[in-house]
């Protein structure tokens, strides 16, 4: 489905998915393509009741099969010297989606995001975050209406606790990437129903 295809994964803070993310990064190896694993620098640092960086470094280059890329010196060279042919964020937090939205490049996932824009290349969003129908709704409109991004089908997870969060369903993200690079189309429907 995938083969010979180099994807760049990144990587931010929302500590809650990656049990259910990291994983998935078999799903994209599994489909023939090599993954170049990129992260934030709150992933590499942060320790919560969900594990700390190193823990979860390890398991994210154990399934990529290669070294995380965490700084932007590293990231840069996804431009046309070393490029990607599609770059997923996911999980994607509301702070990066902001950034993304607003051209702010302070990471090593925004600076390969960048880079695959500036290439031409499909970079698809899986977001998780608690403000989708808040303030960072404006972003995430914005974004949708961005030439070559791409969602993650996403929807509501917990709508009268959380009633602003949403989540994309990680199980369709190579089924996206998939869509955006053969087709340069959007998987459909873009808002799913979680909750029963």
């Amino acid at each position: 489905m995938l083969e010979g295809k180099r994807i760049g994964l990144g990587i931010t803070a929302s500590h809650c998915t990656y049990e259910d993310v990291v994983p998935k990064i078999k799903n994209f190896t599994d489909a023939g393509a090599t993954v170049v694993p990129i992260i934030t620098p709150s992933v590499l640092h942060a320790a919560t009741r969900f594990g700390t960086g190193e823990e979860w470094i390890k398991k994210i280059e154990h399934f990529a099969g290669e070294k995380v890329v965490s700084s932007i010196m590293e990231a840069e060279p996804f431009g046309p010297k070393n490029p990607l042919d599609c770059m997923v964020i996911a999980p994607m937090t509301g702070n990066s989606i902001s950034k993304f939205a607003n051209a702010a490049t302070d990471s090593a996932v925004l600076m390969a995001a960048k880079a695959t824009l500036r290439n031409g290349s499909p970079v698809v969003l899986g977001i998780s975050t608690n403000d989708a129908l808040g303030l960072n709704g404006q972003n995430i409109m914005k974004l949708l209406n961005a030439k070559n991004v791409y969602f993650i089908p996403f929807g509501q997870d917990n709508p009268f606790d959380k009633p602003t969060s949403m989540i994309a369903d990680f199980s369709k993200m190579v089924e996206t990437v998939h869509e955006a690079i053969v087709h340069k189309k959007q998987l459909q429907p873009i808002i799913i129903q979680f909750f029963k």
